[in-house]
């Protein structure tokens, strides 16, 4: 994989991991700073920045199962990657 690669398609920042905690009855993400509980829809998409798909390949993959909510779901997973982008979630 190149860096062009690397850079268009998010994946996990190193320090960040991320699992199911039955004590929150949620997927998290744990980090330095600490513990986020995400909703499922923040969990479906962080399990899809594997560093291989791009944001779009994110949206397509997320839209096979609600084709009709296309639009709803580009805008929601732009919106959460650019938070999670911004807080170092993750890379990419």
């Amino acid at each position: 994989m190149d860096a062009t690669t690397t850079a268009t398609c998010p994946q996990l920042h190193p320090r960040v991991i991320m699992r199911w905690e039955e004590s929150q009855d949620a997927h998290v993400i744990l980090y330095p700073e600490g513990l986020i509980k995400l909703n499922p829809s923040a969990a479906e998409i962080l399990k899809r920045c594997d560093g291989t798909r791009t944001d779009s390949d994110i949206v397509d993959d997320l839209a096979l199962a609600y084709p009709d909510q296309r639009e709803a779901i580009a805008q929601g997973t732009a919106s959460f990657l650019a938070v999670a982008r911004d807080k170092g979630w993750i890379l990419g």
